[in-house]
């Protein structure tokens, strides 16, 4: 976002991507509505988002009602964006000291945390509402149920007690595809279970090579993510594992769901590709822990190119196939 007609400069973004004035001490109306925004971190909701109406297309085997997936995802961004914004109330604390997040609105104070909380609960209140009366209560109910587990659970509960925060605290990102698919269906089935678990095992690589380029912020904040409290080499092979059980997972969906070769072919190439780079990256880790050779950022840019195409493949596999 611009200000004043210029770009603000990048040491003055949201690491979500929202920019807000370099003036200090001024507020004008865009960088309140740019900090409301960075507090729904619209990059996860694009993400969540992106597992979410493939499965509409490959529930509907074909192309279901635009009505339909326009409140899919209109109920889907509030609640992505209601968990984000308590997420970020409750790590604000944090969040003012890491170097990835301080620019965000609550420890830049543009955005009371009263008003951040009020702001998140009629974010899930739209959100529940809509995908309710334009949906279905089962979905409504499971976006419901997936914020209030990323808020409490994750949140609250397991990132600053566990190495394994992220490994069941994904479990909320892994919801959209259980909502896509009953938003079509109004039930639950084998399918969206696997895909459901494609996703939670993605989740590990994905957020382990982040939190290894910004281990030092997270050391600094008492967070005990992997790359914290284990050497890189050993974070390498968790990756290495977690990505192997991940691709076997997606193939499969095949022979639960009954695919055509469409999905399985482009599940192979894509798996074969990201086996490559995690393997590559377990390599430099063995060999040095300097973060700059090892370039964990390369292997998260890679996840979600992974996670987008597969998901493509899913939402083609019943148009093509």
């Amino acid at each position: 976002m611009s200000h004043g007609g210029q770009q603000a400069p990048a040491s003055e973004r949201y690491a979500d991507g929202v920019a807000l004035s370099a003036a200090p001490g001024r507020k004008t109306w865009r960088d309140v509505v740019a900090a409301y925004v960075g507090l729904t971190k619209p990059r996860v909701i694009e993400l969540l988002l992106l597992t979410t109406v493939p499965v509409m297309f490959f529930a509907e085997r074909g192309i279901p009602p635009l009505g339909l997936v326009a409140a899919t995802v209109v109920g889907g961004a509030l609640s992505a964006g209601s968990a984000s914004a308590y997420n970020c109330v409750y790590d604000r604390d944090i969040d003012e000291q890491m170097r990835r997040t301080r620019r965000r609105a609550l420890p830049r104070h543009i955005v009371s945390p009263a008003s951040a909380v009020v702001f998140a609960t009629v974010l899930a209140i739209l959100s529940t509402v809509v995908l309710a009366l334009w949906v279905n209560v089962l979905s409504a109910g499971l976006s419901l149920l997936a914020n209030a587990f990323y808020v409490f659970v994750y949140t609250m509960v397991l990132k600053r007690r566990t190495t394994q925060n992220i490994v069941w605290g994904g479990l909320a990102g892994c919801f959209p595809a259980l909502i896509g698919w009953t938003a079509v269906t109004n039930e639950l089935a084998w399918t969206p279970v696997v895909l459901f678990l494609v996703v939670f095992f993605w989740t590990p690589p994905h957020t382990w090579a982040l939190a290894l380029r910004y281990r030092e912020d997270y050391r600094n904040v008492d967070v005990p993510m992997l790359p914290v409290v284990k050497p890189a080499a050993e974070v390498g092979r968790q990756i290495v594992l977690y990505s192997w059980v991940m691709v076997a997972t997606s193939l499969v969906l095949w022979p639960v769901a009954g695919t055509s070769l469409v999905y399985p072919v482009a599940a192979l190439v894509l798996g074969a590709v990201f086996l490559v780079e995690a393997h590559r990256m377990w390599s430099r880790t063995r060999k040095t822990d300097v973060l700059s050779e090892i370039n964990p950022m390369r292997l998260f840019h890679a996840s979600n190119l992974y996670l987008s195409l597969l998901f493509v493949a899913v939402a083609l596999d019943p148009l093509l196939g």
